[in-house]
């Protein structure tokens, strides 16, 4: 590719962090100072990031597998002393603690957040952590006495206490303990358990016949087929309806080209089509930038215009809302909406707009994303089996068989009138998307997905990202949930549709599924290790996980290699999804928080070719911004260079330790199945507590 084109390039793109905190029901909007995005070079030298391009580069980022620890242990591996093994490995684990931040820093706080309330979950599991350690000392010293650590053992101590020699203090106390252990702390241990298994089972049955619906489409081939294609050879003012396109964005000047030219380049008559860039960022340049390449299209005869908001209020929500407002949405029919980093193809509105067509009933037609980097990292691989299966299963079956899922926010197009039937856009949680599907479902109206139209986008790259981002995506469900359960129980839907959305869309899939997950595996599991008596069975741990896996990976088979990292992954990330959950439902500190996730910038190279061959050559030219045109505080900010981190996690490293004090115990008594799964999930544990997967900054 010719030097004309570096923008296009994959590396060197910046991003721009912004957290929202919403109090409600107002907003407030600000930039995270985290030392991981104050390197940005505004020399105007030559160098002043073309469209987000930063000298330099990214860091260090693997194609494939980027577990430091992994590759050091797969060199230790090879080595002759074990001891040097050790020492490597150790030594590795200490450069890059001393390397990073830990998730508590005041600088990794937004504005005004409590640091209290972000610190209660981890001193929760601090307890346990700080009760396993004593715990696992109280077995070892046990186990050097001589005495076995099987149950029939344990109540012979209990029984005949003297056939052991308890003379002192410490054996007294220990005899204490089992008494303790078993009248009462077994006993609520085994009770939690086995109300965590039977939510575990009714979960796993709930995905089961997912799998059977998606199974039954595919073996009887259905899928929704308009009633009449569009035709180019008819009338165009009736056969190509007016269409409003929206882009909402912040801050994100690594995608709003690509974005602005794939909408640009739709196969729609212009005059039937205008397009809003609805622009809500506070940073001066990009605001420029993305203006300027708005007024470049204008002169290129696209009908598009550029929004920006001086009160940003409810963020997105609040964006789509004031757009929504404009005197001349009236005009159109249908609203499109894409977010920042997604790249329709030409015929996208060609494949959705026709199933409205005599079907007054339909509100939304769901695309399906497709992702651009899902073979980047390792983290990339595991999201793109979490949103195969989403989309493939959840969204595929829900909508051929209940018309209805949660909007996805984005690659969607929506009946005007629905939208305003439903009452609009609101600002109330962190899930508008969620939100407006949810009330226009109460509406009536149906919904269709899309399984074989595809819109490409981003996955987010970094654990960083990632988790902020499923904290909004399982914080908002509860929020949700508290304002709209009134609403379904007073609505005319069915009696069933009711039961779905109660029982199933909320309350088993947004709020038992992270619970059961946390407190099952991280919690209770390690827990059974220093109790006995209440006891996990094997394939509680082992079989039903595996299978409920491989269940999750069908719709992306390439991925049958990282079945196990993915096992272990979910079971990592249940900690992020738990303390969201906790804190959408009871409205703590965290519960409003938004967070816009980062973006690389990143285009596929068969999108690149098509796009680039549409366009004249004195477009490209055109598309360099001018940079005496840009504000002089943009283009003469001076910015101090500072180390880029990456985080420390403390909540996961506690549960590192946790399971992993609980795997040594499982060890003395030989628990067979529960000991390796406790070490490796404890080593799952550790890798993400240390961010070393994902992106990783040298």
């Amino acid at each position: 590719m010719s030097p004309s084109f570096d923008w296009w390039g994959k590396d060197g793109h910046r991003r721009t962090s912004v957290v929202v905190k919403m109090e409600n029901p107002n907003w407030s909007i600000s930039e995270i100072s985290s030392p991981t995005d104050n390197d940005e070079d505004y020399s105007g030298e030559g160098e002043l990031l073309r469209y987000g391009t930063r000298k330099g580069g990214r860091g260090k980022n693997a194609k494939q597998i980027t577990w430091v620890l992994l590759l050091k242990a797969h060199r230790a591996a090879g080595c002759s002393s074990l001891a040097s093994a050790t020492i490597g490995l150790a030594s590795a684990v200490q450069r890059r603690v001393a390397a990073g931040r830990t998730d508590s820093d005041a600088a990794a706080l937004p504005p005004d957040d409590s640091p209290v309330v972000r610190t209660r979950f981890y001193s929760f599991i601090k307890v346990f952590l700080c009760l396993s350690v004593l715990l696992l000392g109280f077995e070892v010293s046990a186990h050097l006495y001589g005495w076995h650590l099987g149950a029939s053992e344990l109540q012979h101590l209990l029984v005949v206490p003297s056939s052991f020699g308890i003379r002192g203090f410490f054996e007294s106390l220990y005899a204490e303990w089992l008494q303790l252990r078993t009248a009462y702390i077994a006993p609520l241990l085994q009770f939690l358990a086995d109300t965590c298994v039977v939510l575990f089972l009714i979960q796993s049955a709930d995905r089961l016949i997912l799998c059977l619906g998606c199974f039954w489409i595919r073996f009887k081939k259905i899928k929704p087929v308009p009633k009449q294609a569009v035709d180019e050879d008819l009338e165009i003012g009736e056969h190509f309806p007016m269409v409003l396109i929206q882009i909402p964005m912040c801050n994100e000047k690594e995608v709003y080209q690509q974005s602005i030219a794939a909408v640009c380049n739709l196969d729609w008559p212009r005059s039937n089509i205008l397009v809003q860039v609805l622009d809500d960022s506070d940073d001066p340049l990009t605001q420029t930038l993305i203006k300027e390449e708005v007024e470049k299209r204008q002169q290129n005869g696209a009908k598009i215009i550029y929004r920006h908001r001086v009160i940003r209020e409810g963020y997105k929500a609040g964006n789509l809302k004031s757009a929504m407002n404009c005197s001349y949405v009236k005009d159109y029919e249908f609203v499109a909406i894409f977010d920042a980093d997604f790249q329709p193809s030409p015929d996208f509105l060609k494949r959705t707009i026709p199933h409205f067509k005599d079907n007054e009933e339909l509100g939304l037609v769901q695309a399906r994303w497709s992702f651009i980097n899902e073979d980047e990292n390792l983290l990339t691989r595991l999201q793109n089996i979490n949103l195969c299966f989403h989309f493939e299963v959840e969204q595929q079956v829900n909508g051929m068989f209940l018309d209805f899922f949660g909007f996805n926010g984005t690659a969607g197009v929506w009946r005007i009138k629905a939208l305003e039937d439903a009452g609009g856009w609101l600002e109330r949680t962190t899930v508008e998307d969620m939100d407006i599907a949810v009330r226009a479902h109460l509406r009536g109206w149906k919904f269709i997905f899309l399984n074989d139209v595809e819109c490409q986008c981003e996955l987010p790259e970094s654990y960083e990202a990632y988790m902020k981002q499923q904290h909004r995506w399982h914080s908002g469900p509860m929020q949700l949930f508290r304002l709209c359960l009134p609403d379904i129980l007073r609505s005319k839907i069915g009696f069933w549709k009711k039961s779905n959305l109660i029982f199933l869309f909320f309350l088993l899939r947004k709020l038992i599924l992270p619970f059961y997950s946390f407190t099952l595996f991280c919690i209770i599991l390690p827990m059974t290790m220093f109790v006995p008596e209440a006891e996990l069975p094997a394939w509680i741990v082992c079989y039903i996980p595996a299978i409920m896996s491989f269940l999750n990976i069908l719709p992306a088979p390439r991925s049958f290699p990282f079945i196990v990292p993915y096992l272990l992954f979910e079971n990592t990330m249940s900690v992020t999804k738990f303390n969201a959950m906790i804190s959408g439902l009871f409205q703590l500190g965290s519960a409003y928080e938004w967070v816009v996730t980062k973006k690389s910038g990143r285009s596929s190279e068969g999108d690149l070719y098509s796009l680039v061959t549409k366009e004249s050559d004195s477009l490209r030219e055109a598309s360099t911004p001018e940079l005496e045109n840009l504000p002089k505080s943009a283009s003469k900010a001076k910015k101090d260079y500072k180390q880029k981190h990456n985080r420390i996690y403390r909540k996961e490293l506690a549960l590192a330790f946790l399971l992993l004090t609980a795997s040594a115990r499982s060890l003395l008594s030989a628990q067979g199945i529960h000991f390796y799964f406790l070490l490796f999930q404890g080593i799952a544990f550790l890798l993400v507590g240390l961010d070393l997967i994902g992106v990783q900054i040298e």
